[in-house]
């Protein structure tokens, strides 16, 4: 097995954010990917492979603004409350020389629940 660096694990990550922004069909299933939460793990299983594994939040729908009422009835904030936000776990696969995902699922529930597998 060969060691993966920071450095790479980071680029692996970012391909697979990129390619689930980009397909259609993972954006009306589990929504717009927001942001990468926690990397919990990366490295080569295989050679020429990069396995990474990490959460991300999704938000389906809606704006996520609180209905907090300001001072002197001004209206409501536009505070970001997170409403409409699912934390997915999402393990990939990229391959080493050319940078492809080569595999992606994306875990709701814990991994309890149903997964997302993105068409590569």
């Amino acid at each position: 097995m060969a060691k993966i660096s920071e450095k790479e694990a980071q680029s692996a990550i970012d391909k697979v954010v990129a390619a689930l922004r980009k397909d259609k069909t993972a954006n009306e299933e589990l929504g717009k990917l927001k942001q990468v939460n926690n990397i919990l793990g990366f490295g080569s299983p295989q050679k020429g492979k990069i396995a990474v594994r990490f959460n991300a939040s999704f938000q389906k729908g809606g704006m996520g603004l609180s209905s907090v009422p300001l001072p002197f009835g001004l209206g409501q904030s536009n505070k970001s409350e997170g409403r409409g936000t699912m934390v997915g776990q999402v393990k990939a696969s990229v391959n080493e020389e050319t940078g492809k995902v080569v595999e992606c699922s994306v875990f709701r529930d814990l991994g309890y629940g149903r997964a997302f597998n993105l068409k590569v």
